[in-house]
């Protein structure tokens, strides 16, 4: 994933049973194929090159079972570490927050919900019948990514759609290429989480 064209969307697969998505950038061009290993003790995700899985760009790791505290390691085709996005504790049951960490283990940037009371009442009033297919059009989730100096550089929100299976980001802020990466791969792990809690 280099050189991408912003906005990013976002689109879940209803009729999968997998916790799948595809990446597209601006122009339409499939970035990646997202996908959950199902019934796994530890989290395990492939990102492939486009839905026919033929080729897996990316894995991303769990390195705990069932923790508040776990981290998602990136790695590429060759086994290369390329960072993690670690969630931050029983901060993120409220509101949720991660950290982007780099290859060399240094913290590069933070995800943050903007307001923990839409998730909320996208999650509430998702299990009533009838009411929960419409909320995918009246609660929006937002999610900003912070350099270590507080500039929002990227955002995750969700989009009006049937079942909320869509989502954008946007660039707000300048970042290298590798940063880029980087934080698209840690913005997909954090909507696969997110996504399961409401």
């Amino acid at each position: 994933m280099k050189s991408i064209q912003f906005p990013v969307s976002l689109k879940f697969h209803i009729s999968s049973i997998s916790n799948d998505f595809t990446a597209t950038d601006a122009m339409g061009n499939t970035l990646a194929y997202v996908r959950q290993k199902m019934f796994k003790f530890k989290e395990e995700i492939q990102v492939f090159n486009d839905k026919s899985r033929s080729k897996v760009n990316y894995t991303i790791n769990a390195d705990k079972w069932l923790d508040f505290n776990t981290a998602y390691a990136f790695k590429d085709e060759n086994g290369n570490n390329l960072g993690k996005v670690a969630r931050k504790g029983w901060k993120s049951l409220w509101k949720a927050s991660y950290q982007i960490i780099d290859q060399h283990n240094n913290l590069q940037f933070t995800i943050s919900e903007a307001n923990p009371w839409s998730k909320i009442a996208d999650s509430l009033l998702g299990e009533i019948p009838v009411l929960g297919l419409l909320t995918g059009y009246m609660f929006h989730p937002k999610y900003k990514v912070e350099d270590v100096n507080f500039r929002t550089v990227a955002i995750l929100k969700k989009i009006p759609s049937m079942f909320g299976r869509r989502f954008e980001i946007t660039k707000e802020g300048s970042f290298d290429e590798d940063d880029s990466e980087r934080i698209i791969l840690s913005l997909m792990m954090m909507v696969l989480l997110e996504r399961r809690r409401g």
